[in-house]
């Protein structure tokens, strides 16, 4: 049997018509084992890094439909840099029908889908979610419905973002180790926090991978293994310290770890 492949799907709307479009397109490999990972409302760059350091951590093709010309921009030029295939399924439609109309294509992504009361609601999670990412205004934690904590590249941003993109308004909080965590991060509701764990080489890889996209030395402090298995074990002992529920994200995709925190904060 063929080892199973990878496919990206980045958009900065559902994600519903990528998805659509190359599960047509597989039914010409049915002989393929291919699994499709969906990753939406990418509309941020830190949402691009994020999802192509994964996609090439898992030697995925990366596939687009992102209609702002700049984040699309981004998203070729880092797949280019990073060596990942990619494939950008909107961007030239677009062009081609701004020279048949003679009019410049408006940019503003999911208008292919209805504007109901669910979608608004996701909207406003989404807003939440990007605003109180990476511990900006923990003076909110009180209002999110669940909050993520980790060590850094735990994976807290994707998966603050799929949950957001399903309707929960997700507070996240770095762990750095010497400095204290905020106050309010203890002063609201245990039932509502995780803390994300991860095997300590699986971290070593992807921080020196994120190194390395950012111009930097790999073998730097941030990618350190002794460095790192301090880093977790504080985490951990933090973690023992407060009624909080533990996810280990090692080898998770997003979806599957999303559904753990969920289930173990009982909100599912």
């Amino acid at each position: 049997m063929p080892a199973q492949q990878l496919v990206f799907l980045l958009s900065d709307a559902t994600g519903e018509t990528v998805e659509k479009i190359v599960m047509a397109a597989l039914t010409q490999f049915r002989d393929r084992l291919v699994r499709l990972k969906r990753i939406s409302n990418v509309r941020t760059k830190n949402q691009v890094y994020e999802a192509l350091d994964e996609a090439l951590a898992q030697r995925a093709l990366v596939v687009y439909t992102i209609v702002n010309r700049d984040l699309a921009q981004l998203v070729h030029d880092e797949c280019d840099s990073l060596g990942l295939p990619s494939i950008d399924l909107i961007t030239p439609l677009l062009m081609r029908l701004s020279e048949f109309f003679g009019l410049s294509p408006g940019q503003t992504p999911g208008l292919l889908h209805g504007m109901d009361e669910e979608y608004f609601r996701r909207v406003d999670a989404i807003e939440f979610t990007v605003k109180h990412d990476d511990g900006q205004e923990v003076r909110n934690l009180h209002k999110a419905d669940l909050v993520l904590v980790g060590v850094s590249r735990t994976s807290k941003t994707p998966l603050s973002i799929y949950l957001a993109h399903r309707g929960w308004k997700v507070a996240n909080v770095p762990l750095v180790q010497g400095i204290e965590p905020p106050a309010e991060l203890f002063q609201i509701d245990s039932a509502r926090v995780a803390g994300l764990v991860i095997d300590p080489e699986r971290l070593v890889e992807l921080r020196a991978s994120r190194l390395r996209n950012l111009g930097q030395d790999p073998r730097a402090a941030y990618a350190d293994f002794d460095q790192i298995e301090e880093e977790l074990r504080y985490a951990r002992k933090l973690f023992r310290r407060h009624p909080w529920v533990v996810v280990d994200v090692t080898g998770k995709a997003v979806e599957e770890t999303a559904n753990e925190v969920l289930v173990k904060l009982k909100l599912k």
